[in-house]
């Protein structure tokens, strides 16, 4: 983006209702997680009365779940046994008087045994097939909410008796695992929704029972810094009602004149110069809940580029990063629909990637369609950045990073070589008579060789000839310090450089040693691994555009 700039979306949130369970995220016991009917329940670990997040659906509704179980009771968690189970129900109760039918068209439920986590799995853009890539549950559930599917195992609809609850549906969780559930669907009439926690329950007497209690799942680690969440000094985590479920924005864009970059689930800390959020507000919320949606999990972005323009171009997708952490800040699907049809991709991105979803042919004189479409996965990091540039851009920035992992390598190569330049040899072993032979100085010193005592009798060993000699292997290549190509290149201070001017300290040698390098010899070393460290510091920083 050097000397370029984004634009805004000026895209809107949809109104409809969803509960968010994700705070606490990991979770301890059983207890409830979430409780949209009116009242409160018992924190266990303050003892305090914390207020429910009150809401009352009715008509079009949202559900997003996602949690860890890590059980305070070591014998659950199963190393070399079998593992505890938490079972995570969703309930649903009808305060009114007359039954409440609720329908869903789409959603699924997941837990990482069903779909498991790699960290490493199906990193980079990959073509995702009928079946999805299983990085995790949060990705699964998302596939199949950008799909507009039902899961089999979730019912079509369901009735809510006049005064009565019901249990919607429940997952079993393995300790140490982690469960995420994303459910659409509509209302005929009012109702309310709770997520709660129970360990080996039978029946669904059991699960209404840890309503029934009133006590908060422990796990609630945000409950100390309630007023570092008001002053938006730590985020944590959703748990109350968000209202949006989709995200929706169209631009259009001359590329002739500029190519096109966009927020793509910007926030009020990485909205790339724009100052748009794309963080949707919650209508109510448990008091150690975010104050807002900040992850937009489960939330469908809908991102629509009328754009003008010729040639080849790349759909670039990207996690720009300033601190220079690494993590994987993305693992989901996202689709792309052109004039050419519909295709889905798989991607798994670190931060401070930028990755290409897609080559794009633009035709000049006509309006190039393409729409982008992502239901945001959990275990993802928002404020991603959309870009529609010119494939000779996107090579550039291949060519260079391709530059600095070459330089980088160089850089490693010439240190090493270093290191054992100015590394002292070994003390050679004792020979008969406990004398230890003569060493040679540093710029004399013949490759290291074993010593061992001589026979008491000469023993003579017939002299192959010369045709039966093996034949020596050639000598090793000299790493490349710095290529002949390079150019010049600005200083570098290392940490331990003596300053310019300051006197000169003599090499220290371990004792035990042979016999040490002189004074002269350490600094000529040490002015050679300087001349080459400064070398690639320079080009590297020349590489980044400092």
């Amino acid at each position: 983006m050097a000397g370029q700039s984004a634009r805004p979306l000026q895209g809107r949130f949809n109104a409809v209702p969803v509960l968010h369970s994700n705070q606490p995220e990991e979770v301890f016991g059983p207890g409830i997680l979430v409780n949209t009917a009116p009242g409160s329940a018992v924190a266990r670990e303050t003892g305090q009365s914390l207020s429910n997040s009150t809401f009352t659906f009715n008509g079009e509704f949202g559900l997003h779940m996602h949690h860890k179980y890590y059980p305070e009771d070591a014998t659950r968690l199963g190393y070399g046994l079998v593992r505890g189970q938490l079972t995570l129900a969703t309930i649903v109760m009808n305060p009114g008087s007359r039954p409440v039918t609720l329908h869903f068209d789409r959603g699924a439920v997941r837990n990482s045994f069903e779909a498991p986590y790699l960290a490493n799995h199906l990193m980079g853009v990959k073509p995702l097939g009928p079946r999805p890539w299983n990085t995790g549950p949060g990705d699964a559930t998302a596939v199949i909410m950008l799909r507009n599917q039902l899961d089999p195992k979730l019912p079509e609809r369901i009735t809510i008796p006049a005064n009565s609850r019901a249990v919607l549906f429940h997952t079993r969780l393995p300790a140490r695992g982690i469960a995420n559930g994303l459910l659409s669907g509509r209302s005929d009439g009012p109702f309310q929704m709770a997520v709660v926690a129970a360990e080996d329950p039978r029946t669904d007497s059991d699960l209404f029972a840890v309503l029934d209690q009133g006590l908060l799942a422990p796990g609630r680690i945000y409950l100390g810094m309630l007023p570092k969440i008001q002053n938006r000094q730590v985020f944590s985590r959703v748990g109350g009602v968000a209202l949006g479920d989709a995200f929706q924005a169209s631009i259009n864009h001359d590329l002739n004149q500029a190519p096109l970059h966009v927020p793509f689930t910007s926030t009020n800390r990485h909205h790339f110069g724009t100052g748009e959020i794309q963080v949707n507000s919650l209508a109510s919320r448990m008091v150690d809940s975010s104050l807002d949606n900040v992850g937009t999990y489960g939330v469908r972005f809908d991102v629509e580029m009328n754009l003008k323009g010729s040639g080849p171009h790349d759909l670039v997708f990207s996690h720009p990063t300033a601190n220079g952490r690494q993590f994987t800040a993305f693992r989901g699907s996202i689709g792309i629909e052109t004039d050419e049809g519909y295709r889905e991709v798989h991607v798994g991105m670190r931060s401070g990637e930028s990755l290409s979803l897609s080559s794009l042919n633009l035709r000049p004189g006509v309006n190039n369609r393409v729409k982008v479409s992502m239901v945001y996965p959990a275990d993802a990091t928002p404020g991603h950045l959309l870009s529609v540039v010119p494939a000779y851009q996107l090579a550039q920035l291949r060519e260079r990073e391709r530059q600095v992992e070459i330089a980088q390598a160089a850089a490693a190569a010439a240190a090493a070589a270093a290191k054992r330049k100015t590394t002292p040899a070994a003390a050679p072993p004792a020979v008969a008579g406990g004398q230890r032979p003569a060493v040679p100085t540093t710029a004399a010193r013949p490759p290291a060789q074993a010593i061992t005592p001589a026979p008491a009798t000469p023993v003579r060993r017939p002299v192959k000839p010369a045709s039966a000699r093996p034949t020596p292997p050639p000598p090793l290549p000299r790493p490349a310090i710095v290529p002949a190509w390079l150019p010049p290149l600005p200083p570098l201070r290392l940490l331990n450089q003596t300053p310019p001017g300051s006197p000169t300290v003599a090499g220290v040698v371990p004792m035990g040693t042979s016999t040490p390098a002189s004074p002269q010899e350490t600094q000529t070393l040490r002015d050679r691994y300087d001349e080459a460290a400064e070398a690639q510091q320079r080009f590297l920083r020349q590489l980044m555009g400092r």
